[in-house]
């Protein structure tokens, strides 16, 4: 009996110390240029080696940087996939950018390397790779679309931007020649045909709408797949509303790249 009762609480203690774990939000780590880096994936609750699946990208804001391998769940899509991704139908891979570090340089890297890492692990199709992120990870985002055209079918960008209000904050999409009369344009010229959904609060005052205008109207101005949804009312946390749109993901997951 007393077996029993340490058994008990010994389980008891686990399960409390997982308190608020999300479910289905496997652990897993890469080393990169001799540092190891911890990331999370989130696998649906079908997934299966029999067939290849759809993987997504997800980045998080500045708000959930760190080494944990947990802040990065807290906003944005892996919430929403804890609460309604029991038949969502795409791997997640969730990494987490160093304290003090945007989603360029060795952060970049790290993404990118887990994202190839994920594919591998989890039979992901490299037709169907999807990119996302929110603030500075909406920044990443865009980032890495201009970094790597052609890698991506579709993205879904949530209040990101291509330069900051400060012209000397180092918030900003790095690489576009200074000389560029219009960053906008030299942006939407270089990431490619990705097609993109934007979403921003009409109220942000972290980044400014005007920043997803922009970029709307100059992939429009070159003929690419765009669309542009703006929440009136809302402030910077419009990741809730974007996630949660109804034609996001059926929109995102029907785009594929070209067989080569």
């Amino acid at each position: 009996m007393r077996r029993l009762t340490l058994l008990l609480c010994l389980v008891l203690a686990s399960l409390a110390g997982h308190a608020g774990e999300p479910a289905r939000f496997t652990e897993r780590s890469l080393t990169l240029h001799g540092t190891t880096y911890r990331y999370r994936v989130f696998v649906p609750d079908g997934w299966t080696a029999k067939r290849a699946w759809p993987v997504a990208l997800f980045l998080h804001g500045s708000g959930e940087r760190g080494s944990d391998n947990r802040t990065q769940l807290g906003q944005g899509l892996p919430p929403w996939l804890a609460e309604h991704g029991g038949d969502f139908p795409a791997v997640v891979v969730i990494p987490q950018a160093p304290a003090g570090s945007r989603w360029n340089g060795e952060a970049e890297q790290m993404a990118l390397a887990a994202l190839d890492d994920s594919i591998r692990e989890w039979h992901g199709d490299r037709r169907r790779l999807y990119l996302t992120g929110l603030s500075m990870g909406g920044y990443g985002a865009w980032q890495i679309a201009l970094d790597h055209p052609g890698m991506f079918a579709a993205a879904a960008i949530v209040c990101g931007g291509i330069r900051h209000p400060n012209d000397n904050a180092d918030l900003r999409v790095q690489g576009i020649p200074g000389d560029a009369t219009d960053p906008y344009a030299w942006v939407a010229a270089h990431m490619g045909t990705l097609p993109v959904w934007l979403f921003h609060g009409a109220l942000d005052d972290v980044v400014p709408p005007e920043e997803s205008r922009r970029m709307h109207a100059a992939l429009q101005a070159r003929g690419t797949e765009v669309r542009y949804t703006e929440f009136p009312g809302v402030n910077h946390g419009s990741w809730q509303a974007a996630y949660a749109t109804k034609e996001l993901w059926p929109w995102l997951l029907a785009h594929r790249l070209p067989a080569r």
